[in-house]
């Protein structure tokens, strides 16, 4: 049965690089993965192979859990640092404060403390200001730093600043975070391999990204720091998150992670994001918010070019006063930078006149 194509396969949109399909060398693995018979629930080669390149790419042997989504992964990573009764640091924009409903806190039985930034970093001062253990029975007790790299708003902690806030969550007791969903984007900015942001950088435990650098589904939790994190085993079963198919998650992330597609793809996407910058900070009324450090562009739009714009495009409003989000993924293209541009200068020249 031949399945009838519902969408343009030449249409790229800016709402988010979720929006992409999966990468061809991403399929293929999943194909060759098919076929015959393997042990069920991460008892495959595939998985067994993925803790071996893990192990190498963060810079530590590493224990690895492979689970279908983002979400799944930090709930299930935080609900394992943690006791009932702790609490997670988190910059008010971090995407487990703003972006999961209340998973966190419904499925994780977890309390979020989310602190305001400029510019969605936390920094060492802060964790030592909101992560002060008091060991009051009237509050939840800091338990958790958890940091997102890249951040909501598309800005990379360097190594130097990352190193800072996990060594100040260390010497205050509490155990490290790293929602890496866009870490791929991240290290393709800085220039430094994936162990540089993880496990020299001593973070505990990583929520490492699949989907949005190419996979058509599949995270995975990475324990850094045994000591740090308990039950992982059970609770992935507990919270809906193990595969009986795993070796279809691992496979997909093996085609990331084992050789440099992971790279290719997050640099791909950062050098269409700052191309889009490039062309639309010019135009009149245009205002960019935030750094272009990844594959995110933050800018105030005027609201008819906005409405002008969708009708091509689709894309998030992020805040008041025009503030949008324009995202680009792994398969964003200079072509399709260009089109939104070029529309963007059109209409911006012919409000003028």
């Amino acid at each position: 049965m031949r399945v009838t194509l519902l969408h343009d396969p030449a249409h790229i949109d800016f709402g988010s690089d979720n929006y992409a399909g999966a990468h061809p060398e991403v399929l293929a693995a999943l194909a060759e993965a098919n076929g015959g018979h393997v042990t069920a629930y991460g008892g495959d080669p595939y998985t067994a192979r993925l803790r071996s390149v893990l192990s190498a790419r963060l810079g530590r042997e590493a224990e690895v859990f492979p689970v279908f989504n983002g979400t799944g992964a930090n709930v299930l990573a935080l609900q394992s640092m943690l006791p009932r009764w702790g609490a997670v640091l988190c910059a008010q924009t971090a995407h487990i404060n703003t972006d999961e409903n209340g998973a966190p806190e419904r499925i994780g039985g977890l309390k979020l403390v989310a602190v305001p930034t400029p510019d969605g970093k936390l920094t060492p001062e802060l964790v030592e200001r909101y992560g002060v253990n008091v060991h009051d029975e009237h509050r939840a007790e800091p338990g958790v730093v958890s940091v997102t790299q890249s951040t909501e708003l598309g800005t990379a902690y360097t190594v130097a600043e990352l190193r800072a806030v996990v060594d100040a969550a260390h010497a205050m007791g509490l155990r490290v975070h790293l929602d890496g969903t866009r870490l791929a984007n991240a290290a393709a900015f800085l220039g430094v391999p994936l162990a540089a942001l993880t496990g020299e950088a001593g973070v505990d435990v990583v929520s490492l990204g699949g989907t949005k650098v190419g996979t058509v589904f599949g995270e995975a939790v990475v324990v850094l720091e045994p000591a740090s994190s308990e039950g992982l085993l059970f609770l992935r079963k507990v919270d809906l998150q193990l595969a009986s198919k795993m070796r279809f998650a691992s496979a997909q992330l093996l085609a990331l992670y084992e050789g440099d597609l992971w790279l290719r793809n997050a640099t791909r996407a950062n050098r269409m994001a700052a191309r889009l910058r490039a062309g639309l900070e010019p135009l009149p009324g245009v205002e960019v918010t935030q750094p272009t450090q990844a594959n995110a562009v933050f800018v105030r739009l005027p609201a008819a070019l906005a409405a002008h714009l969708r009708e091509r495009w689709h894309f998030y409003d992020w805040a008041d006063g025009g503030e949008v989000r324009l995202m680009c993924a792994w398969d964003t293209d200079e072509a399709d930078v260009d089109a939104f541009v070029a529309a963007a200068t059109e209409f911006a020249a012919a409000r003028a006149h």
